[in-house]
């Protein structure tokens, strides 16, 4: 700060912000037009910097609501009010790196890559020192890439970890460092939402209900399928947040997502997204085909959801409550059990109650925050009603085809106590009615299956239904 004859320039990728503007913008271009992807290839045929400028021709994000480095901006206004000209030096597109000069308002210039130039690396040490001249400019940077800048610049800034700093210590002895400091794996959990896969545990359904659960075969077979939905799910919802990033951004509490803030890579998501699949199909390899199809339905099905169906109100509640029950299905599917349309008819009403419940949630929070409309849904903070009646309604339905299912012929040929499950009927209807009483206090989040295994009230319920099963059996 000492010398405010001397430009400071300023990465703009992994350095003021943590995003990465030309991951930001595919993933904003795929969820737009899906089969750009083709176009994509063909593009970057021609390199990259036609890349960037094809793909930013055709779409608009938010620099508004990107994932800043607060420190390091409180750095640059520091800078600017003891009158340093700021410069913003980035590989990313022109259109782009314009926009946050402008929405920041404290640069002097811009220099950023063009349909034929991809200003990285050499290239962009090579334009500030033709512009500042050698070691006339300070350079704050984040990556191996930013060496060559470093190397021509009188002081570097470097923001990162400590094996950044010490590699920009080696071409530069004079340093400015910005700590960031990111546990890739702890990140790549949350993002994965392993608390989530509690939901595949609906696979072991048709194992205990078929009165298999004595079968170690059949239990090896079920947890395989467990592991292999979970890993296949993971990556749907890594790929789902890659694409929901300027909602999530918006979000009160998805903000925080490890790629809605920046803290893990995109082009990380993007590996980790292929690695987690492949596991995945591959564990469902050792399982009947009738498996992997219905895993790999369900994951057609998910993706159809990220992309438009959670968009449509009612058809995407209607989705999620069709993918629960696939769950089921597939549990039956991985060990040859057929399963009961009694079953199915259970499960498609309460996971409709659920699903529905969770958006009614969501919508509660919007309307806490003065908004009226759910960012990327199709609901209005008005449908909370109508959501209610409706997932009640669903709620009540799966209860009546228990109750039917109790007095059903079928039924007392499976069980040499079959009374012992009126407990199960009665703690049904209760819980039915606790969660959404829960949910009309504000004490629900916005995952009711996960909320369901966290909740003691819930656990005990389920334990108790246990129970009164195996007193039947």
């Amino acid at each position: 700060m000492s010398d405010p004859a001397i430009p400071l320039c300023v990465d703009l990728d992994g350095t003021l912000t943590r995003a990465d503007f030309l991951f930001e913008s595919f993933f904003v271009l795929l969820k737009q037009q899906p089969l750009s992807i083709f176009l994509c290839l063909f593009w970057l045929l021609r390199g990259k910097a036609y890349l960037k400028e094809q793909i930013a021709l055709r779409v608009t994000l938010d620099v508004g609501v990107l994932p800043y480095n607060g420190q390091l901006v409180d750095y640059l206004r520091e800078a600017r009010s003891a009158g340093r000209p700021l410069y913003l030096c980035t590989a990313a597109n022109q259109r782009f790196a314009s926009q946050v000069a402008a929405h920041f308002g404290m640069f002097s210039g811009v220099l950023a890559s063009n349909a034929s130039l991809n200003l990285h690396g050499e290239h962009k040490a090579a334009a500030l020192v033709e512009q500042f001249g050698e070691h006339g400019f300070d350079y704050c940077g984040d990556a191996r890439a930013d060496v060559p800048v470093w190397q021509r610049a009188r002081r570097a800034i470097v923001v990162g970890n400590q094996h950044i700093a010490n590699i920009a210590r080696k071409v530069n002895s004079e340093i400015v460092f910005f700590e960031e400091k990111r546990h890739l794996i702890p990140l790549m959990l949350k993002e994965m939402r392993v608390h989530q896969w509690v939901k595949n545990c609906l696979i072991f359904v048709p194992l205990l209900l078929g009165h298999r659960f004595d079968d170690l075969q059949a239990v090896l077979a079920a947890c395989i399928a467990f592991a292999s939905f979970s890993l296949c799910a993971s990556s749907v919802y890594l790929l789902n947040d890659m694409l929901d990033l300027d909602v999530d951004r918006r979000h009160p509490r998805k903000h925080s997502r490890p790629f809605a803030s920046g803290k893990l890579p995109l082009s990380l998501g993007i590996v980790l997204t292929i690695v987690l699949l492949g596991a995945g199909l591959g564990l469902a390899a050792l399982l009947p085909w009738q498996f992997g199809a219905v895993l790999i339905a369900y994951m057609a099905a998910t993706v159809a959801y990220s992309f438009v169906l959670k968009r449509i109100a009612l058809i995407d509640v209607f989705t999620l409550a069709g993918l629960y029950t696939v769950r089921v299905i597939a549990g039956g599917e991985c060990n040859n059990i057929p399963l009961s349309y009694w079953l199915i008819l259970f499960s498609v009403p309460i996971f409709l109650s659920l699903a529905m419940l969770k958006r009614y949630v969501e919508l509660e929070a919007m309307l806490q925050q003065g908004k009226t409309e759910a960012a990327g849904r199709g609901y209005l903070t008005q449908d909370m009603s109508i959501l209610r009646s409706y997932g009640t309604a669903a709620g009540y339905l799966a209860v009546l085809v228990l109750a039917l299912y109790l007095n059903s012929p079928e039924f007392k040929l499976l069980y040499h106590h079959p009374k012992m499950l009126w407990a199960v009927f009665g703690l049904t209807l209760y819980w039915v009615s606790r969660i959404w009483m829960l949910a009309f206090r504000g004490q629900m989040n916005d995952d009711p299956i996960v909320f369901t295994f966290k909740d003691r009230v819930s656990c005990s319920v389920i334990g108790l239904c246990g129970v009164f099963m195996l007193l039947a059996i």
